[in-house]
């Protein structure tokens, strides 16, 4: 682990008298997607029931094939697995395999239609820490088109799914109509692209061979072995707010890390090398909107509301503290920022933008209108989740809400195996729209993904995590868990030649 006590020593001495040559930052090759991005005018009149018919379409035929290749010399007990196309066909007693889509029937999960029968309004997604229950009374359905079968087993025990995802599975109807199940497939891993198929590489960029390893966080800690390549740095839950005292000095100290202002020589030529910082979500804190508590209840019945929303209550002063942190990184170093759950976007999957106009002072590094559509801006505000393509890599990235919202529905606590799930799953937010708020698409579901990642990062999780995963055709996949700053005061350092990783811890103490 990298962090500033390695030049505590330097931080309070007269500048040196040796003379330096000041580094330059290096460049970035920076294509991004829009993948996620929304019309302007869209409609959310349409059902929500087309995004599973798009999604068991898209994703269907891999997770056939797949079940195909293991299933279709099976014979057990003399009688040979057969293929079914629709749970209604699924008989008693027949050895047979289905594809559909899981549904999760769990008396915790929240239902927006028992709140519309009850006459309730609410305004926001309950919060509830987990949908898993303990005592078993959760139930597991595969479904198409034609209908709907409940899975029982033992195999149910040692795999995890959620609602949205798209699964083969093997075995025999009971009498009580059941599908007792022996075996499950999953599509596995998308098609991936070479490196640099969307772009060139620069002159001075490589092409080294990136090497396979499946590591920890204790071989992340150790600083990467190509000091000299370009890097990448993300960073997420900055959590602005004018609260707190200590809150605002660690973010004065990040940005003179990034600046390259407090380190010694040495170290600011290697800060040089970050080409690109990457904001994942929850840049503003929400803490401070709030109603002053000590109002009375005649002075709250007075307040002018619009819409349920008290104007009295925002707090402009935040996104201002993240405007002027923008504007001071700018002229260094581009920025791509991703909107998170707390961030003033809309609250429904895909995230858009943050308008720039939040940003009075870091909108002049924006995009320029007369440019054209393909050269992004040197600031770039983008959707969450957000898919692009940097020095040549895939990456796909979002601010957390996805995998927060699987977390609740299985009952372990391993972020880096939920975002292998959904690689292998090919899909990014398998929950949406059932728990996760989401846009009601009609033509295509922007979620599954049809090329895999190099690079997945997932921001404002409690802890940072990475390693690789491997797929059945040699794709390779650097995942990572991008800690909330406010909380853990790090930063993660990405190699973008060999995608190793590194953390780097900011703190004032």
């Amino acid at each position: 682990m990298v962090a500033l006590e390695d030049v505590a020593g330097s931080l309070r001495q007269k500048p040196s008298d040796a003379a330096h040559q000041v580094p330059s930052r290096a460049s970035s090759s920076y294509k991004p997607l829009d993948s996620f991005a929304l019309e302007k005018q869209r409609s959310y009149k349409q059902q929500f029931g087309d995004m599973y018919f798009l999604r068991l379409t898209k994703i269907k035929p891999a997770v056939d094939e797949v079940a195909a290749a293991s299933w279709s010399d099976t014979v057990i007990a003399g009688e040979t697995a057969k293929r079914v196309p629709r749970v209604l066909d699924v008989r008693q007693g027949e050895l047979c395999w289905v594809t559909g889509t899981v549904y999760m029937d769990m008396p915790l999960k929240p239902s927006i239609l028992e709140d519309v029968s009850k006459d309730r309004w609410i305004s926001a997604p309950i919060s509830t820490p987990k949908y898993f229950s303990e005592d078993g009374s959760d139930q597991i359905m595969l479904e198409d088109e034609s209908g709907r079968i409940r899975l029982v087993g033992d195999m149910l025990k040692t795999i995890h799914v959620v609602t949205g995802c798209i699964i083969a599975v093997m075995g025999t109807e009971n009498a009580n109509g059941e599908l007792e199940i022996i075996d499950v497939k999953f599509p596995d891993l998308c098609p991936q692209l070479e490196r640099w198929s969307l772009s060139k590489p620069a002159a001075s960029n490589g092409t080294k061979k990136r090497e396979a390893k499946d590591e920890d966080e204790d071989m992340a800690d150790a600083p990467a072995k190509s000091s000299g390549n370009k890097k990448i740095a993300i960073v997420s839950g900055l959590a602005f707010s004018d609260s707190d005292a200590s809150h605002a000095l660690d973010l004065d100290l990040l940005l003179e890390y990034l600046l390259g202002e407090a380190l010694s020589p040495a170290a600011q030529t290697d800060i040089s090398q970050i080409s690109r910082l990457i904001i994942a979500g929850n840049s503003i804190s929400t803490s401070d909107r709030k109603l002053d508590t000590a109002a009375t209840a005649a002075d709250e019945k007075k307040t002018n509301k619009k819409y349920g929303y008290d104007a009295s209550s925002y707090n402009p002063l935040p996104s201002q503290l993240l405007d002027s942190f923008l504007a001071e990184l700018l002229p260094s170093i581009p920025v791509t920022l991703l909107p998170g759950a707390q961030d003033p976007a809309n609250a429904s999957y895909p995230q858009q933008p943050i308008h720039t106009a939040m940003f009075p002072s870091a909108r002049e590094y924006s995009k320029d209108p007369s440019a054209p559509a393909s050269q992004p801006g040197w600031f770039d505000a983008v959707t969450n989740p957000w898919e692009g393509e940097v020095d040549g890599w895939r990456v796909l990235g979002t601010g957390g809400q996805n995998v927060d919202d699987v977390f609740k529905y299985v009952d372990s606590d391993d972020r880096l195996g939920m975002m292998e799930a959904m690689c292998r799953w090919r899909c990014c937010a398998p929950t949406a729209p059932d728990t996760l708020w989401s846009y009601p698409f009609q033509d295509d579901d922007p979620f599954v993904m049809k090329t895999c990642p190099h690079l997945y990062f997932v921001g404002c999780q409690p802890n940072f995590s990475t390693k690789v995963i491997q797929g059945p055709d040699g794709q390779e996949v650097r995942l990572i868990t991008v800690p909330s700053f406010t909380e853990s005061r790090e930063l993660v350092i990405v190699d973008m030649e060999t995608l190793e990783v590194e953390k780097v811890k900011i703190s004032a103490a």
